[in-house]
C-alpha cells in the first residue's frame, strides 16, 4: 500500500504513541485505507481498538489537546477533533497539510480485526492497516520515498477498488443497518464506481427497510448525492432500486400522470428531467437535450456561481437544495389535476399545495428550518417568473415584489423556472422561445441589482422620522409605511426624503379615511 504524504503524520504518530502506551492494539480501518489506496485526500481516520473505545478516545483527546465528541453511546463510538501538528522539519515539497482539522473516530473490536472487518458494509471499506505500521511507513516514506504497508484485506477490497465496484461484504449488511442501502449508491456515485449486480439485488430486496433509517441520516446521504454532478442519474438509480419512492412515496403519484401537450413527459419523469436540466444550467453536467447555444443564452457570472455555492446549513448548499426543489416542484400536480370541458388538463394551486407537501417531506427527513424554507419557496413560487412577465418584461414594482415575496430565493427560483421550461419541452424546445425566457431572466436579475443599489446604500426615511413628523406611535403601521416607501424607491418612483414623506402622508390619510369609514 503506498503511503500518501498528505496525511497528518504528526497527529497520527501522537495517536499511535498514546494508544501504544496505554496497551491498546489499534488499526486504521475503512474509508481512510480506501482513500489512501485511491490516492484521495482525506482528513477522516477511523481507528479500531481492542478495548474501551470511549476511554481510548478521551485519552487521545487529552494528549493531543483535541476535542472529544461522543458519536454513538450505544455502540461506543467517539471522535477526537484535532489540528495537525507542524513538523520540526518540512517534508519534501511541503506536502503535509499544516493546520488542517483532523477527525479520529474510535470504535472497539472484541475478537480480532478480521472479525471486525466482517461486520462492515462494503469490501472497499473492509480493509485495515496496523496503526503503528502506517506511521512507521510514513516516516520511512519521507526519508526514502518508500512505504511498504501490509493491508489486511479478507474480502478482496483492493481488487474491487481496481475493478471500480461496490460490493457487499455479506448478505446481512442491510439487516444490520438500513442506511447502508443509501450509502452504497452514494459511495459508488462519489467514487464513480458501479454497484455490483448481486449487491444491487440485495438493495432491491431490502429497499423498503429504508424507512427505518433515522431522518437525519437520510438527509445527510441525500445531500451528499444532491451535491454531485449528474444528480438526476443517481436519482433514477435510486428509483430503479426501489429506494426513491420508499423515501418519498408522494413522488409515486406522478408516475403516468399525463400533462398538456406542451409537456413531453409525465409528471414523474418531468421532475427528474428538471433536475437534469438544472444541472446543465448550473454548469455541472451535460444534458442529452441541451445544446451549446442554449447554455450560451443563460445569464451567468461569478456572483451567480458563488450564490449557488453558498452554504444554507451544514452539509447543504444552495446548489444541492435547488436540485431537491426541482425534484419536488410538481409534487402536488397529481392531487390538483382537473380536466375542463374541452379536455384540457389544469393543475390549479399546485404550487401552494406542493409547498405544503414539500414542508412535510423535508420535516420527515429532518432537514433544517432554513433548508425547508428554501425548498418550500422554490415549490411555491416556481411559476412566478413567467407570471410576472405576462407576455412582456415585468414592471419595476413586479420585480421588487417578486424578490420581496421569495425571501432570498429569487435567483434560485429563476433558474428553476428555466430548468422547468426545458424539462417541459425536452427535445421539442424552441431556441427562439428559450432565448425569450433567458432574456427575461437576465432582465430581472439586472433590474434587481439596480434596485438593490438604489435602496441599500440610502435610506430616505426611518421609523423615527415617521413618529416625529406625523406624531405616530410605534406599531405595525410604521412598518407598512416604510415597506411602501422602499418599494417605491426601488421602483424609481421617488428619490428624495421629501418625496418619501409625501408618499407616507398620502398613505396615512387614506388609512385614516378607511378607519373612519369602518367606524362610521
Amino acid at each position: 500500500m503506498p503511503f500518501p504524504a498528505e496525511i497528518g503524520l504528526a497527529s497520527m504518530a501522537q495517536v499511535s504513541r498514546v494508544l501504544a502506551q496505554e496497551g491498546y492494539q489499534s488499526y486504521v480501518v475503512g474509508g481512510f485505507v480506501r482513500d489512501c489506496l485511491l490516492g484521495r485526500k482525506t482528513n477522516d481516520v477511523d481507528i479500531a481498538v481492542d478495548g474501551d473505545a470511549l476511554r481510548a478516545a478521551r485519552q487521545v483527546a487529552r494528549a493531543l489537546k483535541g476535542k472529544f465528541v461522543l458519536l454513538d453511546d450505544v455502540n461506543s463510538i467517539a471522535r477526537v477533533v484535532t489540528a495537525n501538528q507542524r513538523q520540526q522539519e518540512s517534508p519534501p515539497q511541503g506536502q503535509v497539510f499544516y493546520g488542517l482539522e483532523w477527525h479520529f473516530d474510535f470504535s472497539s473490536f472484541s475478537e480480532d480485526i478480521e472479525s471486525d472487518l466482517a461486520r462492515r458494509d462494503f469490501t472497499i471499506d473492509a480493509m485495515a492497516v496496523e496503526l503503528s505500521q502506517l506511521v512507521m511507513a510514513g516516516t520511512r516514506n519521507m526519508a526514502e520515498n518508500q512505504s511498504p504497508v501490509k493491508v489486511i484485506d479478507p474480502f478482496s477490497g483492493e481488487s474491487d477498488l481496481g475493478s471500480k465496484i461496490v460490493r457487499a461484504v455479506s448478505e446481512q449488511i442491510f439487516e444490520v443497518d438500513a442506511a447502508r442501502l443509501l450509502r452504497g449508491v452514494r459511495l459508488a456515485a462519489e467514487l464513480d464506481f458501479t454497484v455490483e449486480p448481486k449487491t444491487e439485488e440485495l438493495i432491491r430486496r431490502y429497499s423498503r427497510s429504508v424507512v427505518k433509517i433515522a431522518g437525519e441520516r437520510v438527509r445527510d446521504e441525500l445531500l451528499r448525492l444532491l451535491s454531485l454532478p449528474r444528480t438526476a442519474h443517481y436519482l433514477k438509480q435510486l428509483d430503479e432500486l426501489g429506494l426513491l419512492l420508499s423515501l418519498i412515496p408522494e413522488l409515486a403519484e406522478g408516475k403516468g400522470v399525463e400533462q398538456p401537450t406542451v409537456h413531453f413527459w409525465d409528471v414523474f419523469d418531468h421532475s427528474l428531467q428538471t433536475v437534469a436540466a438544472l444541472g446543465f444550467l448550473l454548469r455541472e453536467n451535460d444534458w442529452e437535450y441541451g445544446r451549446e447555444d442554449m447554455l450560451a443564452a443563460v445569464p451567468w457570472s461569478d456572483s451567480i456561481d458563488q450564490h449557488f455555492c453558498q452554504e444554507v446549513s451544514k452539509g447543504g448548499n444552495r446548489k444541492a437544495l435547488v436540485k431537491l426543489g426541482a425534484l419536488l416542484h410538481d409534487i402536488a400536480k397529481p392531487r390538483t389535476k382537473s380536466v375542463d370541458d374541452a379536455g384540457r388538463a389544469h393543475f390549479l394551486g399546485h404550487g401552494k399545495q406542493g409547498a405544503a407537501m414539500a414542508e412535510t417531506i423535508m420535516s420527515r427527513l429532518r432537514f433544517t428550518r432554513q433548508e425547508t424554507n428554501l425548498v418550500a419557496s422554490l415549490v411555491y413560487y416556481h411559476l412566478r417568473p413567467a407570471q410576472m412577465a405576462n407576455g412582456d418584461l415585468p414592471t419595476q414594482r413586479a420585480i421588487y415584489r417578486y424578490f420581496r415575496d421569495s425571501k432570498g430565493a429569487g435567483i434560485d427560483i429563476l433558474f428553476l423556472a428555466l430548468a422547468d421550461y426545458l424539462a417541459s419541452r425536452g427535445p421539442l424546445a424552441s431556441i427562439k422561445e428559450w432565448e425569450k425566457h433567458c432574456r427575461l431572466t437576465d432582465y430581472v436579475l439586472t433590474e434587481h441589482a439596480k434596485q438593490q443599489s438604489k435602496v441599500l446604500p440610502l435610506k430616505l426615511v426611518d421609523g423615527h422620522d415617521l413618529i416625529n413628523v406625523f406624531g405616530l406611535t410605534p406599531g405595525p403601521l410604521i412598518g407598512q409605511l416604510l415597506a411602501l416607501v422602499r418599494e417605491a424607491q426601488a421602483s424609481g418612483e421617488l428619490t428624495t426624503r421629501e418625496e418619501a414623506l409625501a408618499l407616507a402622508e398620502k398613505e396615512l390619510h387614506e388609512h385614516q379615511d378607511v378607519t373612519k369609514h369602518r367606524i362610521g
